[in-house]
C-alpha cells in the first residue's frame, strides 16, 4: 500500500504580493530567461508545479521566455 502524501495548506498571495514576488524573481534572474538568456517575453514559472505542492516562493520560481515554455510544453505533449 502506498503512503498518501500529506498536503500542505496553501498560502495565497494577494495581487500586490504576487506582483512583488514576480519582480523579485525577474530581478534576481537579471531579467533574462534562465534557459536561453533571452530578455524577451519573460514569464515567471514554478520549478515544482503547484499541482505537485510547489510553493509560491522565490526559491521555487524561475524566469523563462515564452519560446522555452512552448518548446517544453510541446516536448511534454509528445512524450504522452
Amino acid at each position: 500500500m502506498s503512503a498518501l502524501r500529506q498536503q500542505r495548506a496553501r498560502v495565497g498571495l494577494d495581487k500586490q504580493g504576487h506582483d512583488e514576488l514576480r519582480k523579485q524573481v525577474l530581478a534576481r534572474d537579471g531579467w533574462r530567461c534562465q534557459y536561453c538568456g533571452s530578455p524577451e517575453n519573460l514569464q515567471v514559472h514554478h520549478i515544482q508545479s503547484r499541482g505537485r505542492l510547489g510553493a509560491d516562493a522565490e526559491g521555487n520560481l524561475i524566469t523563462l521566455c515564452s519560446g522555452v515554455i512552448e518548446k517544453s510544453t510541446a516536448s511534454k505533449n509528445v512524450a504522452k
